[in-house]
């Protein structure tokens, strides 16, 4: 039976009406939010979690086989959190030694204001990074508190609160880049910033809204010095695109595996979706901003003006003209693109396109593609539009007796921005190991055919879980 009210504020759920996919839970993106931070909050200090590892280990059985490994999954995401941890404290020390050298050199006259990077992402910050909330919520004292819930703030207290945060500051970044590798880049830079930040960080303000803060102007000052602008893909000589509309071609755009979003982004899958990460890369960085932080993210209006920098009517204005804007970049249908936890039918689907792909057969694969399928390969300039010309291209290459043929297909299935992907793999002639070779991510249309495939190369495989090499 559904549930009729919000698990987070007890209020009425919007209605359905005809929508897809599983009930949501959550009357809105804030609500969303809260019940996310309520988890992140529920998971302890380091001790806690020290002694949760070894309460994990001390419980795994042998048999049967299925306890043991739901035990060593348990244990493992421990390990690997505890790990995260230790690892940003042991690189925070490394800050504090450098620090300490600096402040012998420069002398204790001269000295960064805090919050401020010794080396800037660009030549000039495009927000003013304070490291604080604005004065109203954060006061900044000559003797600061470097506090964290009554802990001192020191390199360990600093790693566990990144912890806590990481998933979700990645998501973010993510978002307002499009690309994986810049995330996880951009993600490293907002930890350096906020430690170098630390004394002007009080207890009294929220953390997760002060490293919003922080990560924000990370990723605009990154959007500024690389100036990156989606372009039309163009015509290559010779070759038969299709009769569609050249698609934008995002050079940077990258897939992002779903088990390294935050829970809040796989409750609400379309904020990670590709195709709405493509749109959101043809607004203006301050606008995309503005919209990711109040629409995606639940954000409220005086929580995004703080992030940014700005006034509340200064966030209103900028989302006046990122919404409209956004829709055009995005399928008139919101059925088209909106991604809902995959279907029975569309896992089959999944299963027979690897299938097909691996027994070369060319008949059964022209069946699971929609007349209108769109494939493109960021960054490569290829790109197709309409099932003909996608299948000239791919016959050549399934077929045996072709000087084109590729090689024979092994396939890993993978999940990635909450759509089915698949991990190929490649056994060229003549050898007897296969490579990999692409990662495909799926879109179907309502019919259950695959609408879109975008294909990305294979030097992400690790972080979806999936060998180089079979």
């Amino acid at each position: 039976m559904g549930v009729d009210t919000c698990a987070t504020c007890g209020g009425a759920l919007p209605a359905r009406a005809g929508r897809r996919g599983r009930s949501s839970v959550y009357c809105s993106a804030a609500c969303r939010q809260k019940a996310y931070r309520k988890r992140q909050d529920g998971g302890g200090g380091l001790e806690e979690l020290i002694e949760s590892v070894g309460r994990q280990a001390g419980s795994l059985v042998p048999r049967p086989a299925a306890a043991l490994y739901a035990g060593v999954t348990e244990l493992s995401a421990s390990v690997a959190r505890l790990r995260r941890i230790a690892r940003v404290a042991q690189q925070t020390a490394g800050h504090v030694a450098l620090e300490t050298a600096d402040h012998s050199v420069t002398g204790p006259g001269v000295s960064e204001s805090p919050g401020t990077d010794a080396v800037s992402v660009t030549g000039s910050a495009v927000t003013e990074n304070r490291g604080t909330e604005p004065a109203d919520t954060v006061s900044v004292t000559d003797a600061p508190v470097t506090e964290y819930d009554g802990t001192p703030f020191d390199e360990t207290a600093f790693a566990v609160l990144t912890e806590s945060h990481r998933r979700e500051i990645r998501a973010h970044c993510y978002r307002m880049t499009g690309s994986y590798d810049d995330a996880e880049d951009l993600v490293q830079e907002t930890f350096l910033r906020a430690w170098r930040a630390r004394d002007a960080y009080q207890g009294r303000a929220s953390a997760r809204t002060w490293l919003y803060r922080i990560a924000t102007n990370a990723c605009l000052d990154f959007q500024r010095r690389t100036a990156r602008r989606p372009q039309a893909y163009e015509p290559l000589p010779g070759m038969d695109h299709g009769t569609g509309e050249p698609p934008a071609r995002i050079t940077w755009l990258q897939p992002c595996p779903d088990d390294e979003l935050p829970d809040s982004a796989a409750e609400s899958r379309e904020t990670v979706e590709l195709v709405l990460l493509a749109a959101l890369q043809h607004l203006p960085a301050r606008q995309r901003a503005a919209l990711v932080l109040r629409d995606l993210l639940g954000l409220t209006a005086a929580e995004t003006a703080q992030a940014l920098d700005t006034s509340v009517a200064s966030v209103n204005s900028a989302l006046q003209r990122a919404r409209p804007a956004l829709r055009e970049y995005l399928p008139a249908s919101r059925t088209d693109w909106t991604a809902t936890p995959p279907t029975d039918a569309e896992r089959a689907a999944l299963q027979r396109y690897m299938t097909a792909a691996e027994r070369l057969d060319f008949d059964a694969m022209a069946e699971l593609l929609a007349e209108d399928v769109t494939l493109t390969m960021p960054p490569n300039p290829f790109w197709f539009t309409g099932r003909e010309a996608l299948l000239a291209f791919l016959r050549p290459s399934l077929d045996p007796a072709s000087p084109m043929f590729l090689g024979h297909w092994r396939h890993l299935p993978a999940h990635a921005n909450g759509q089915l992907a698949a991990g190929g793999y490649v056994r060229r002639p003549g050898t007897n190991v296969y490579r990999a070779q692409v990662l495909d991510v799926l879109r179907f249309d309502a019919a259950g055919r695959i609408a879109e495939i975008t294909s990305f190369e294979p030097h992400l495989f690790p972080a979806f879980g999936l060998p180089l090499r079979l």
